[in-house]
């Protein structure tokens, strides 16, 4: 391997030593992901042996090895290795059985691990895995602790679209706060490159006939509809092929929403879902996410039923607009909840008053009417918004096209009175959870309570970091981050008795064992001056409420690059389908107050076992490129 080593990196040491800028530019090449403070502090403690600051072909090799060549890796692969040297196909294979645990695995998979691996061409030939080899296995992909398997679609696509957790954005226009942030088209964008599937877009009237986005009665700023719809049109299918849905904030005049309607089928075209698939109106279940890909659905308030809306396509109608009482239609997250209280013109106290002088049964009278343009009700399908009432009132009446949308105050309340009334209405119709419009920083709420109860589109807030968006992303990384996740049979069974507080018979109990071994150049300390940092991991799992724990490793002093755990943590989990688990990795600031380092977050099924690197992900939701924890993972 010496000879390889020097093949490789003579070149660059052709005109003599090199410096600092050199040594990163080599390891560039060389594909070996490096933190810029962790290198400058092994590059420092070379060059400090010799006085200077460029180092010798020996030096980058010391360097080279202080940052590759881990303890941990060589430990595994010596007790394979038949001469602590190589690792011929067959020991390859017999560590991967015992292990991984990859009981499948044939000479077929090992020599495809040492031809994409092994960076020696004469050990390559001889179909064997050397020491670098073998750290390029156990750094890929391929031993990260999410499942390989996982990361394409691989669940059953063609149940009908209620059958999904589905990957939903609230307020998707803004990339910051709801009272003064911008609104930006990045917001929509990202969303989407992100696997998301359903959208919020807030149409107003704008000038010149101009619908424009923004959060109604706010400063925040204001962009064209059309633009919106632009982005969509280029960016809904690049991360999935499977259905987009928009969800329709309307506060159009009828006459802004026609030219709604004109946008939405001139920029979308074909991808626009404007009448039922094999023009079959008579529906008892939706339609499959695989029947719908590459389409975009309207979410809207809808005059009349579908039926209705066929006919008078038929006809070619002339009527423009058709008005809907608010019994019709919802006016949930579209009007009250989620709008802010500078809405409220008239003062509670005289609004108090108006309630006394009325006698009740006029209230009818002073209900609020809505002119809905029959070009775009027209575009609605198969996501009707329908005004939640009760889960009885829905059982009794609602259509499977119909969609109820409940602020996430009620939700809880009923989460907590009705749950398995809730679970019934979920495996019947898509329910929209969103958030309280009393966030105005744009906080979130944690989605896992009601992904609990089968709630398939949980609205959050993008644009906000934290623990909640966190989940969302870890959920959705599960088959192939398409933005659909089948849910677990017990949600989708309509006679189903599951409820979170009480699993009964669907209780598949995981026992769960985790050692912590090891962090590898993990972010340094916001104090350290160096490559400093005392990280500690918490462990955490969500999932249904008698599952949801927290284990904290111990704290590895002044150690960022290198530190060292090995500490097993066990966990017994009720429901693994619904159940996510998060590593967290902090810096010990001080005894009260932690900083965060990275994190990753995935569902309990897609774990892999044997040794696993887990990858981190910063604050704002970005890979760390040269961070990772090393772990074994074990369940039965």
């Amino acid at each position: 391997s010496h000879t390889w080593f020097w093949n490789l990196i003579q070149n660059d040491f052709k005109t003599g030593n090199i410096d600092l800028e050199g040594c990163m530019r080599l390891l560039e090449k060389m594909q070996i992901n490096f933190d810029e403070d962790h290198l400058k502090h092994i590059f420092k403690k070379t060059v400090d042996k010799h006085s200077g600051d460029i180092i010798s072909m020996d030096d980058f090799k010391a360097i080279y090895r202080a940052l590759v060549h881990r303890p941990e890796f060589e430990e595994l692969f010596k007790a394979y290795s038949t001469d602590g040297n190589i690792l011929p196909d067959g020991q390859l294979l017999k560590f991967l059985a015992k292990e991984q645990f990859q009981t499948e695995a044939n000479e077929t998979t090992a020599l495809e691990i040492i031809m994409k691996y092994e960076p020696i061409d004469e050990v390559r030939k001889k179909r064997q895995l050397s020491f670098e080899g073998f750290i390029r296995y156990m750094n890929s992909d391929e031993c990260s602790i999410f499942k390989s398997q996982h990361r394409t679609v691989y669940q059953d696509m063609t149940q009908p679209l209620c059958d999904y957790f589905i990957s939903s954005s609230h307020n998707t226009y803004l990339i910051s706060d709801q009272l003064m942030g911008p609104s930006h088209l990045w917001g929509y964008t990202s969303a989407l490159l992100k696997g998301c599937r359903c959208l919020e877009i807030d149409c107003w009237d704008g000038h010149n006939n101009e619908p424009i986005v923004y959060h109604g009665h706010t400063l925040t700023s204001k962009i064209p509809f059309r633009s919106v719809i632009h982005v969509v049109d280029k960016y809904a299918f690049m991360s999935s092929a499977y259905p987009v849905v928009l969800s329709l904030e309307n506060h159009c005049s009828p006459k802004q929403q026609e030219v709604m309607a004109d946008y939405l089928k001139s920029i979308l075209g074909d991808k626009l879902l404007s009448t039922p698939i094999g023009g079959e109106v008579d529906m008892t279940q939706l339609p499959s996410p695989e029947a719908l890909k590459y389409k975009v659905l309207i979410k809207n308030k809808k005059v009349g039923t579908l039926e209705q809306s066929m006919l008078r396509r038929e006809e070619e109608y002339h009527s423009e607009a058709e008005e809907v009482s608010d019994s019709d239609f919802q006016s949930d997250d579209e009007d009250t909840d989620d709008a802010l209280p500078l809405q409220r013109s008239r003062s509670p106290t005289k609004r108090r008053g108006d309630r006394r002088s009325s006698p009740p049964p006029q209230k009818k009278t002073r209900m609020r009417k809505a002119k809905i343009a029959l070009a775009l009700s027209d575009l609605v399908v198969y996501t009707k918004s329908q005004k939640f009432v009760s889960f009885e009132h829905s059982l009794q009446h609602q259509r499977c096209y119909e969609n109820n949308s409940i602020g996430e105050s009620q939700a809880r309340k009923l989460l907590r009175i009705s749950a398995k009334d809730f679970i019934s209405h979920t495996t019947r119709f898509i329910t929209r959870i969103y958030p309280k419009g009393t966030r105005m920083s744009s906080s979130n709420y944690f989605p896992q309570d009601f992904w609990n109860v089968g709630c398939q589109m949980v609205a959050l807030n993008f644009q906000t970091p934290g623990t909640q968006m966190e989940l969302q992303d870890g959920k959705f990384l599960d088959n192939g981050g398409c933005g659909y996740v089948l849910k677990p049979e017990f949600l989708r069974n309509r006679n189903t008795t599951f409820t979170p507080r009480n699993v009964g018979g669907y209780s598949r109990p995981m026992s769960l064992s985790i050692r912590l071994i090891s962090g590898h150049q993990l972010p340094p300390s916001a104090m350290s001056k160096t490559n400093k940092a005392d990280p500690m991991v918490q462990i955490e799992i969500y999932g249904v409420p008698e599952d949801q724990t927290r284990k904290k490793s111990s704290v590895v002093k002044s150690n960022a690059l290198c530190p060292k755990w090995n500490e097993t943590f066990s966990f017994n989990i009720q429901v693994p389908e619904l159940a996510m688990i998060r590593f967290c990795v902090e810096d010990e600031v001080s005894l009260v107050s932690n900083e965060f380092l990275g994190q990753y977050t995935l569902p309990v099924m897609s774990l892999n076992t044997g040794y696993r690197n887990i990858p981190l992900i910063s604050k704002d939701g970005i890979k760390l490129e040269s961070a990772s924890l090393f772990a074994h993972v074990w369940y039965y």
